[in-house]
Order: C-alpha cells, then structure tokens, then sequence
C-alpha cells in the first residue's frame, strides 16, 4: 500500500504541474483593478442588430421597420424588411468608407439596401439577422456574461482602419484604407506602451505564416491586415518584438503553463466570421479560447473582450455619433467574459475600439496613444470588483469546445482525465493487492 499511495502522490503532483493548477504564472505588473490579464479577441464584419437585434432587453431592431429599396419589376414592396436568415448562405458585402457613405445617407439610416443593390448585391441580403437559436454560443454568454448594445466600430470604414484603431488609437493612414508602400513607421502602438513598462504581451495568430507582411507583393496579405504589427518594420525585422507575435496554439500552451501575459490579443484566420466564413465555426473558435482560459489558473484574474472590426455592409439602425472625420462606425457586437462579469447584463455606455486601448492604459499605467482613447469611455462599468470573482462554469455555455487544430493543448488538457484513470488504476491494483493479502493471512 505504500507504493501505491506514493504512485498516487508522484502521479497527481504531475498533474498540478502539468496543468498549471499551482496558479503560477510570471508576476504580473501592477494594475489599478483585479484583472491581471485582459484577452482582446477580434472577429469581423458583423453589425450588431445582424447578431443580437432580436435579443431581450437590447436597444434593437424597430418594430416595422422597412429600409427603401431600388424599383424592381414586379416587386411586391418598394421597401426590404428585416428577416431571419438562419443557415441560408451568405456573401461577403460592400464595406468601405464609401459604402458607410451610402448606407449612412448622411445621417437619415436608409441607404442599406440600396448602397449594396448598386454593388451587386440581391437587396433583401443587408437586412438580414441571425436569431438567438442561431447563435447558441454567443447566446450563452450574453445571458451570463456582459452584452453591449452601444459598442461602436470605431472608424467608417473597413477592416484595416478598424484593427489600427484596435492598436493604436488612429485609422493608420489617413489617406486611404491600405497599408502605405513603407509600413506605419512610427505610428505608436499600445504594445510599444506595454514593451516600454516591463508589462508582458503577446499576439496570438491563427495559422500564422512570418513569410506575410506588409512587404509581401502584390495586396496586402489578410494577415497584416488582421494583426497590423506585421506591417511595422520594427515588429516584423527585431527578435526582441518580433517574438511576441505568435502561432495560435502558443495560447493554449500558455494558459496550460500558468504562462499568460498580461495583454493578449488574439485574432482568426478561417473561422472569423468574415463572410461568407460560417458563424457556427465562428463560435466553435472563440468558444476554444474561452473554454480554455476557464480551465486554466489565470481565469480568477482575467476579463476577455469579444468584438468585432467593422459592421461588414450589414444594416443597423443606431446611428453612430460623429467625432472626427474617420469615426464613429456602426455599431458592432460585444461581448465581456470575466469572473468580475455583472451577470446577463445588458451595458448601454458608448464604446468602442480605443475603449479597449483606454482599459489597458488605465489599468496598467500607461499614457494614451492618441485623441480618441484619450477621451474613450473604458469599460468599468461592465464589471463589478465587489463581488467575489465567479467560478468558471463550463456547463453554461453550450456544447463542449471543439478542436480547431492540431497543438499540444490536445495533450496538455486531456492530462486530466488521463492522470485521473491512471490514478484510479493504481488505486484499484493497490486494493487488490491488500484484499490478496489479507486472505492469505486468514488462511494461514
């Protein structure tokens, strides 16, 4: 029996060490709230009223609404209402300064349809939404987490002047919506803020290639625009900067190692969302990278952040206040997942993507980039510090997270219920064997 109990003993202290359940990590710097690790994950192209315009107690679509619509022969109505598109297909539609333009119709909300339609586009497409049922996940952690229902993409325009917004507080290139011929220069970062503090940080990329960059011919690679260090010199040409920007699967190697820095931005390739990119892998992805964080000892002092680049050419019917000549966008979904969460709240506070910039340098202490995150609102008021942090209940989402690809978090997690048979087996012999002894001893 004692080499029983010290197998049991070697084998479980392996599994503490193996998943990062002693709770260490590097220490973190100080911060002026609990959340020592803040997880940026940004999707794309989708509006908020495509995604939650139908979900309780939002600020969502209007009753009767119907959005002006192009004469068409034969046509029953002049005007496109919105509807449930459920699993029919979707495409990709028109998402440019210009199309904002057009669909903003300065200030009146009706140029939906038709900004689209003169692109190609069939015009029921731009009013369509997903219903809640559509939406399990996302569903889910709106209903235990924070929804916010005033979050606003932070340029008018597409993708790229979005992620810039998302890392520096700027469109990048004011001039237009491409990555100039030498990079962003010297166009501050909110990492070159963090590097110059001693606070740790990472960029996670799914399926990452160092081969794409901004130097790469042709058009600009999806990559850069999706991860915009890449189309920095400095990020791409020094080691010391270079190493933070990562494969995907170093996050789950991380959150396995009690290894997770104090900012992470994270960002997908094939399930972003973007269309015509299924939303059901979607949810598959982000519902990985918050199972994951769940599990791992970082959880009690972390906040995750849902958000999406722009609105894609999907209709929403909130206008978005003007505060310079790229912003506000239209609105986009949100979503915050953290232990100090305020539980199935619905937040109404304007945000948008320097809010984000406006939290990290609130909480680490560090000066604002630029205009616009100096005067962002940041996201207090989704949180409440006083309660105790909540556990991480994985039952309340739905379904168990998929694999999105091969790593070692397939080997590290699965540790669990391997270490746990492996335990329960040495038990099981143990006992046998003592029961063999005990009746050897009665017979004698």
């Amino acid at each position: 029996m004692r080499l029983a109990r010290l197998l049991v003993a070697v084998v479980f202290a392996s599994a503490v060490t193996a998943t990062g359940a002693t709770g260490a990590t590097n220490p973190p710097a100080g911060t002026s709230t609990p959340i020592k690790h803040f997880i940026s994950v940004m999707q794309e192209m989708r509006s908020f009223d495509s995604y939650f315009g139908t979900f309780p107690n939002v600020d969502g679509i209007p009753t009767g609404v119907c959005m002006p619509a192009p004469t068409v022969r034969g046509a029953a109505s002049p005007c496109v209402k919105p509807f449930a598109i459920g699993t029919r297909r979707s495409r990709r539609l028109f998402d440019t300064h210009s199309a904002f333009a057009a669909q903003y119709a300065g200030g009146r909300m009706n140029g939906f349809v038709t900004a689209q339609s003169t692109r190609g586009v069939t015009n029921e497409l731009p009013m369509a939404h997903y219903e809640a049922g559509d939406l399990p996940y996302y569903s889910s952690l709106a209903r235990n987490y924070v929804l916010f229902d005033r979050y606003f993409a932070s340029a008018n325009g597409g993708s790229l002047w979005n992620h810039m917004f998302w890392v520096t507080g700027t469109p990048g290139n004011p001039q237009s919506e491409t990555v100039p011929r030498g990079g962003f220069g010297n166009l501050p970062t909110i990492f070159d803020r963090l590097e110059a503090k001693g606070v740790s940080w990472k960029f996670y990329v799914q399926d990452y290639d160092r081969a794409l960059t901004f130097r790469s011919s042709g058009a600009t690679p999806t990559q850069v625009v999706r991860a915009p260090l890449l189309a920095y010199a400095r990020y791409v040409d020094d080691p010391a900067l270079a190493k933070h920007i990562v494969p995907l699967d170093q996050y789950y190697d991380d959150l396995a190692h009690g290894a997770l820095p104090a900012v992470s931005y994270i960002v997908a390739a094939g399930p972003s969302e973007r269309p015509p990119a299924s939303v059901a892998n979607g949810q598959a992805f982000v519902r990985n990278v918050v199972a994951s964080l769940k599990r791992s000892a970082a959880w009690s002092s972390s906040a995750l952040m849902l958000t999406y680049a722009d609105w894609g050419g999907w209709y929403d019917h909130a206008a978005p206040k003007r505060v310079d000549a790229y912003g506000l966008g239209f609105r986009v979904p949100a979503l915050l997942v953290s232990p100090y969460a305020r539980k199935g709240s619905i937040d109404h506070d304007p945000l948008e993507h320097a809010s984000l910039l406006k939290f990290i340098e609130s909480n680490w202490g560090v000066a604002p980039l630029a205009t616009r995150d100096a005067r962002a609102n940041d996201l207090s008021g989704a949180f409440d510090f006083q309660q105790r942090p909540r556990v991480p209940q994985l039952g309340i989402e739905s379904g168990t997270p998929s694999k999105i690809n091969s790593g070692k978090r397939g080997i590290i997690y699965p540790a669990y219920g391997t270490v746990a048979l492996l335990a329960a087996g040495v038990i099981a012999a143990a006992l046998v064997t003592g029961r063999r002894k005990r009746r050897a001893t009665m017979v004698r």
